[in-house]
């Protein structure tokens, strides 16, 4: 028996709020880099180890906004385990601040290193679990169903992920340039979503047609 999408809403509002609370993340976590006592060029070096984790930070963020935004849009709608599930992944980024600054004051420090990525880890299994949502309300047959089947990327970027953290304890600087891996996997767009996104707009387009003709 081929089962039906769910009932759902818009995603408008839900988008919006996302987008207001990782934007405010983003500020957080820049409110963090304080200038340094001297006025040299010399003086800028101790800034790198935080400013290092901050441009990272700023990346994940940035790459959970993108293709947070294009699955939303992909998305025939949401239903209320979806705002859970999204309130959860929010959850998650919202830590990026905290395990950033104390990853910047301790670059070279095992533990700090290990709840980076652990919070990247559990940042990417929530995404897992919004996608898991949004797929109840799409129904397992549809296109949007056929994107998030092809999440190569995402199952990669897990274990990656895992063996970060465990190599934390061992080298650290192995564990962060994982981390960066990650990172360059992402900085091109997901394309999975963006047929869906298509197709919707089409569809759109032409209701539109047909509802402005004027019958003859």
């Amino acid at each position: 028996m081929i089962r039906g999408p769910r009932f759902s809403t818009e995603a408008g509002r839900l988008e919006a709020f996302s987008d207001g609370v990782m934007a405010v993340i983003i500020t957080i976590m820049v409110l963090e880099l304080r200038p340094p006592d001297g006025a040299d060029l010399r003086s800028l070096h101790a800034l790198i180890p935080t400013f290092s984790a901050y441009i990272l930070s700023f990346a994940f963020i940035g790459i959970y906004w993108n293709n947070h935004h294009h699955m939303l849009r992909a998305s025939d709608g949401i239903d209320g385990q979806v705002m859970w599930a999204n309130l959860h992944l929010l959850f998650w980024l919202s830590l990026a601040p905290l395990t950033t600054a104390w990853l910047g004051r301790n670059p070279f420090a095992a533990v700090p290193t290990a709840l980076y990525g652990f919070v990247l880890l559990m940042d990417a299994i929530a995404f897992f679990i919004l996608q898991a949502a949004l797929l109840k309300v799409n129904g397992p047959d549809g296109a949007f169903a056929k994107a998030v089947n092809a999440d190569v990327k995402g199952k990669v970027s897990a274990a990656l992920y895992l063996s970060g953290i465990a190599i934390a304890f061992f080298s650290t600087i192995a564990a962060d340039a994982i981390f960066v891996t990650v990172a360059v996997l992402w900085i091109v767009p997901d394309r999975r979503f963006e047929s869906v996104i298509a197709k919707r707009s089409d569809v759109k387009k032409s209701a539109g047609a047909e509802g402005g003709r004027t019958p003859g």
